[in-house]
């Protein structure tokens, strides 16, 4: 396994999968180009997210009216949900800890939805904040 760390959290990613940063996000892709998750960091300035705080988030930013789902990813928890969209099967996750909020999407072409979906969990599962 290898470890992507960012400022704020790290993610452990076998040796198939890669991973690049963008201007506001990470992109995780394996090396087959079946999908690819991408990561947004967001802060708050004061206080914690609780789940009622991520759960309005995720109902207020998604383009989707979907049904959110509890869910844990490693350190972190939220809402996940999944849908199709222009021949595309999208997974996204709202997820916390303490001041942090990821935004996780996961999208793959419809044909190809569900291939990776236990990768993609187990891959999520490894969620860890960043140790100083």
């Amino acid at each position: 396994m290898n470890v992507l760390e960012t400022e704020w959290w790290t993610l452990a990613l076998p040796p198939e999968w890669w991973a690049d940063s963008e201007e506001d996000s990470i992109l995780v892709g394996d090396r087959d180009d079946v999908g690819c998750i991408e990561i947004s960091t967001l802060h708050k300035e004061e206080g914690d997210f609780d789940q009622n705080s991520v759960t309005a988030i995720a109902q207020e930013e998604s383009e989707q009216v979907l049904e959110w789902q509890p869910v844990t990813l490693g350190e972190f928890s939220g809402v996940s949900s999944r849908y199709v969209e222009e021949e595309a099967a999208v997974r996204e996750w709202y997820v916390s800890s303490g001041t942090l909020l990821l935004f996780i999407t996961y999208s793959c072409d419809e044909e190809n939805g569900g291939m990776d979906d236990a990768a993609v969990d187990e891959i999520l599962d490894t969620l860890m904040l960043a140790t100083e």
